[in-house]
C-alpha cells in the first residue's frame, strides 16, 4: 500500500525562506512563542502522526467506509483511535485560544497542520476540520456565555462542530431555507427540519456535537434577509457542560457517495431540537460566511493534497515501471526497457502536478500571514485593521478555492494516467484520489459559485475593479525589483505585461456588463481561472527569486533544491501559465452564444 511522506523541505522552504515566517510571527502577539525551533518541532511531529496513523487508514477507511446502526453513525476501524492521539497530541486546539484551553498560536501554524492532515487522509481530516470553522463562529459571533459553555470542550477535541447550511429545496440559494426556530420562555428556540449533505454530521468520535444551523423565526422577512444562525447540540448538557437527554436530533441517513467515503456526509434531522441563537435574529447569514470562508480556505487545501499525494505516488511508479525506450536513446541499457520518468510526455504529466502543489501550497500560505493579521486585529479589537485584511484575504478565498480545487482535480487524474491502466486498479489508491478530490469542486460552493462572488461581488459591486487594482500594485513591486537578474527577467516581464491585462479585462467587463448582464456570469469562470493562473505565476516567480539568491549566497537546502524550482517555475511560464490567455479571450465573448439558444431546443433529439 502506498504512503504519504509530508513534503517538509518544500513547506519549511516557503516558511522560512520565501514568505519568512520568522520575521512574521515575531510582530505578532500570538506568535510569541512561535519560536522557529518550536515551529520546526510541531511540524515534525505532525508530519510523524500524519504519516504514521492517518496514511494508513487512507485505503481500508475507503473500503468500509461509515455505517448507520440504530441512528448513530460508526466511522472505520482505527477512526476513533487515530481521533484519541489526535486530540492527547493537542492538535485540535494549536491555534485556538488559550484561555479555552488551546495553545494561542498563529492561525497559520492551523493551516499547515491541516495540509498534512488532509493530504495524509482527507476524510479523517473533515471530522477536526469542521469543528474548526465552528469554533470560529462561535468565537466571533457568539455571547460570552456561549463562548464559555462551548469552546473549551470543543478546542479539547471532546465535542466536535459542523454547519447545517442545504436543505433538499436548496443548495447554494439558502434563501429558500425552511427549517424555522420557535423561541421559548427561557431565551432557547426550539428548531425544527431537515438538512441534507451535512458532513460530519454523526459519528463516534465525540460525546457530543454541536451544530451550527440556519433557520427561520415565525416573523422573519423572507429570502436570505430573514435567516438566523443557532446553535444546536446533538445532547443536551447544563451550563457546566454535564452531559444530559439527547435533543432531538438526528441522523436520518448516510449519502452513498463517489468518494471521502469514510467521511459521514448525514441527512441530519432537527425535532424541535433545543437551540440557541448566535449574533442577532434575522443575521444569521452574515455570521455564516466566518465558518463559510474558514471552510473555503480548508477546502483549497483540497486541491494542493491531493495535488501532493497523487504525485509523490506517481513520481515513484514512473521511477520504477519500465516500459519502450526513450525517443532519445536508451538510458537504462541493461534494463529490458527504460522507465517511465524517461519519457517525455511522463515528464509533462508529473511537472504538472509538482507545479500545481508546490504552486498551490505557496497561494495558501501567502493568504496564511493575512489570516494571521486578521485574526490579531479581531481579537484586539481593532475593527479597522480587521475590516482591512478581511477584505485582502476575502479577494484571494474565491481564488484559493475555485482554481485551487480544479487543478487538484487534473492532478488526480494524470496521476491515474502516469499509473495507465493500474491506476484504474483500486490497490494502487490512485483512483481513489481522484474521487475523494472531485468533491472539492462543489462543497462549500461550486466553482460557478465561487467565480461569481470574485467577479461580480469582490470586483465590480464592493470595490469597482479595486480589489484587482490592490493586489496587482503588490505584484508589480514585486516583479520590477527583478528586472536586473537575468534568470528572473522573463518572469518578471511576464508579470508586469499580465497584471496590466488583468486590470484591462476588469474594466472590458464592467463596461460591456452595462449593456449585457449576464456577461458577469458568462464570464465569471473564466475570469476566476485566469486570476488563478497569474496569482500562481505570482507565487513562482518568488520561489524562483528565493531560489535564485540561494544558489548565489547558500542556503539550507541542496543545490539541486533551489535549481529544481528555479526549473519548475520555467516550466509553469511556459507550459502552463499561456492557458491564462485562452480565459482571457474566452471572458470576453459575448453571453449571447450562451443565452440565444431556447431552453425547449436544448433538449435531446436523437
Amino acid at each position: 500500500m502506498p504512503v504519504y511522506k509530508a513534503p517538509l523541505r518544500d513547506m519549511k522552504f516557503l516558511i522560512n525562506d520565501v514568505f519568512d515566517y520568522p520575521k512574521h510571527y515575531a510582530s505578532l502577539k500570538s506568535g510569541e512563542n512561535a519560536t522557529p525551533d518550536i515551529v520546526d518541532a510541531i511540524l515534525n511531529e505532525c508530519a510523524k502522526f500524519c504519516e504514521e496513523q492517518l496514511s494508513p487508514l487512507f485505503q481500508p477507511g475507503d473500503e468500509e467506509g461509515c455505517t448507520l446502526k440504530d441512528g448513530v453513525v460508526i466511522t472505520p476501524k482505527g477512526f476513533k483511535e487515530a481521533y484519541d492521539k489526535f486530540v492527547m497530541g493537542g492538535w485540535q486546539g494549536l491555534s485556538a485560544p488559550e484561555e479555552y484551553g488551546g495553545q494561542g498560536l498563529p492561525a497559520s501554524m492551523g493551516m499547515f497542520k491541516q495540509e498534512m492532515v488532509g493530504t495524509a487522509n482527507w476524510s479523517f481530516s473533515m471530522y477536526p476540520g469542521l469543528s474548526i470553522g465552528a469554533m470560529n463562529t462561535i468565537q466571533l459571533h457568539g455571547s460570552d456565555e456561549l463562548k464559555d459553555t462551548y469552546l473549551a470542550p470543543m478546542t479539547e477535541g471532546r465535542w466536535a462542530g459542523t454547519m447545517c447550511l442545504t436543505e433538499p429545496q436548496c443548495g447554494t440559494d439558502l434563501g429558500q431555507v425552511k427549517t424555522k426556530a420557535e423561541p421559548q420562555a427561557d431565551g432557547s428556540y426550539k428548531v425544527t427540519g431537515t438538512k441534507i449533505f451535512i458532513s460530519s454530521g454523526d459519528h463516534d468520535l465525540t460525546e457530543n456535537i454541536i451544530h451550527i444551523v440556519l433557520a427561520r423565526l415565525p416573523d422573519a422577512p423572507k429570502g436570505t434577509r430573514g435567516i438566523s444562525l443557532f446553535i444546536v447540540p446533538k445532547v443536551q448538557h447544563d451550563k457546566d457542560g454535564n452531559l444530559g437527554e439527547a435533543n432531538g436530533v438526528t441522523c436520518g441517513s448516510l449519502e452513498k457517495k463517489m468518494g471521502i467515503k469514510a467521511s459521514a456526509t448525514c441527512v441530519m434531522n432537527f425535532d424541535a431540537a433545543t437551540g440557541y441563537l448566535i449574533g442577532e435574529q434575522n443575521k444569521g447569514l452574515e455570521c455564516m460566511f466566518t465558518f463559510m470562508n474558514t471552510a473555503r480556505i480548508g477546502t483549497a487545501i483540497q486541491g494542493v493534497g491531493p495535488a501532493e499525494l497523487s504525485y509523490q505516488w506517481a513520481l515513484n511508479y514512473a521511477k520504477e515501471r519500465r516500459s519502450m525506450r526513450a525517443l532519445s536513446g536508451k538510458k537504462e541499457p541493461e534494463e529490458v526497457a527504460d522507465s517511465l520518468i524517461h519519457h517525455a510526455d511522463v515528464r509533462r504529466m508529473l511537472l504538472t502536478q509538482k507545479a500545481i502543489a508546490e504552486g498551490g501550497r505557496a497561494m495558501l500560505y501567502d493568504a496564511g500571514r493575512l489570516a494571521d493579521h486578521m485574526v490579531e486585529a479581531h481579537e484586539a479589537g481593532d475593527q479597522k485593521k480587521a475590516d482591512k485584511y478581511d477584505d485582502k484575504l476575502g479577494f484571494l478565498t474565491p481564488i484559493l478555492k475555485g482554481f485551487l480545487t480544479e487543478l487538484g482535480c487534473e492532478a488526480a487524474n494524470l496521476g491515474m494516467q502516469v499509473f495507465g491502466g493500474h491506476g484504474y486498479i483500486r490497490e494502487h489508491g490512485m483512483e481513489q484520489i481522484a474521487r475523494d478530490t472531485r468533491i472539492a469542486t462543489l462543497y462549500e460552493g461550486t466553482t460557478g459559485i465561487q467565480a461569481l462572488d470574485l467577479l461580480g461581488r469582490k470586483v465590480l459591486l464592493t470595490t469597482k475593479g479595486g480589489a484587482v487594482r490592490d493586489f496587482t500594485a503588490r505584484v508589480a513591486n514585486f516583479a520590477r525589483k527583478q528586472l536586473t537578474d537575468s534568470r528572473l527577467r522573463p518572469f518578471a516581464l511576464e508579470l508586469l505585461k499580465l497584471i496590466g491585462q488583468w486590470n484591462l479585462l476588469t474594466v472590458r467587463i464592467m463596461l460591456a456588463a452595462r449593456k449585457d448582464r449576464d456577461l458577469v456570469s458568462s464570464a465569471s469562470y473564466d475570469f476566476l481561472m485566469y486570476s488563478g493562473y497569474v496569482t500562481m505565476a505570482y507565487m513562482w516567480a518568488r520561489q524562483a527569486a528565493v531560489a535564485a539568491d540561494r544558489l548565489d549566497n547558500g542556503g539550507d537546502e541542496s543545490e539541486a533544491f533551489y535549481k529544481a524550482k528555479l526549473a519548475t517555475a520555467e516550466f509553469y511560464y511556459e507550459r502552463l501559465l499561456p492557458r491564462a490567455q485562452t480565459h482571457a479571450s474566452t471572458m470576453l465573448s459575448p453571453s449571447k452564444n450562451l443565452m440565444q439558444l431556447h431552453a425547449d431546443d436544448m433538449a435531446f433529439t436523437g
